[in-house]
């Protein structure tokens, strides 16, 4: 802020705390110095977010002390930080072979975002709580974003779910919907094979391809109390 702003900020804190209000000429020039020089680089205010007032107000109403430039110094500082925090760099429009252009684009939209003249750009996905309408209308109409030539060739290397999904399309129960009692299998985990030693341990934990019989009885069982 410029000294015309740190005077307006003064201003308004002398109204709410007469402390600190200075009657001589020579200390009133000095405190504005002082503050001027400490608050340069922080602006009264920005379009998203941040007002010097609404800071000292604050400050003001909790804290029985005075307040100093530091009390408007730090929040700023915590302002920037949680606005970059929030931010995720937008590829930038300048040519990648052009390193200098490349990085000066970066950097000022940073600057822009920290000093809240910009808003954070954020990843879409995780800024929103819904899938874009095209996109559930895509999903619906294909039935799975895994395309069936891909999942063909994927059953292979995955035949526990290959299996399950087989199961789900013959309308048999989902056992993997259920815990298994035999390998203790959570729910959504494939079951696994337990080999027992005559010490009473158990040895192996290879994921099967299929579950186990129990497991099938038991998702059985509740779909037929749910059906």
């Amino acid at each position: 802020m410029d000294r015309r702003e740190t005077a307006a900020l003064l201003a308004y804190i002398g109204r709410l705390d007469p402390r600190t209000i200075r009657t001589d000429q020579g200390e009133a020039r000095d405190q504005l110095a002082q503050w001027h020089e400490l608050l340069d680089e922080v602006p009264l205010a920005t379009p998203h977010g941040w007002d010097a007032c609404v800071v000292a107000r604050r400050h003001i109403c909790v804290s029985p002390y005075q307040i100093l430039p530091a009390d408007i110094a730090r929040p700023w500082e915590s302002y920037k930080r949680d606005r970059l925090h929030r931010h995720t760099d937008p590829t930038p429009s300048a040519d990648p072979d052009d390193q200098a252009a490349w990085t000066a684009e970066l950097v000022g939209t940073r600057r822009a975002v920290a000093t809240g003249s910009a808003q954070p750009v954020m990843y879409r996905q995780l800024a929103a709580s819904r899938v874009s309408p095209r996109l559930e209308a895509r999903l619906k109409e294909v039935g799975s974003c895994i395309p069936p030539e891909a999942r063909a060739a994927l059953a292979p290397f995955r035949r526990a779910r290959a299996a399950r999904e087989a199961a789900l399309a013959q309308g048999q129960p989902d056992a993997l919907s259920v815990r298994c009692d035999w390998c203790e299998a959570p729910v959504g985990e494939p079951c696994r094979r337990r080999r027992v030693d005559p010490d009473g341990f158990a040895r192996g934990s290879a994921p099967r391809a299929t579950p186990h019989h129990c497991r099938l009885d038991l998702a059985a069982a509740q779909h037929a109390a749910l059906a």
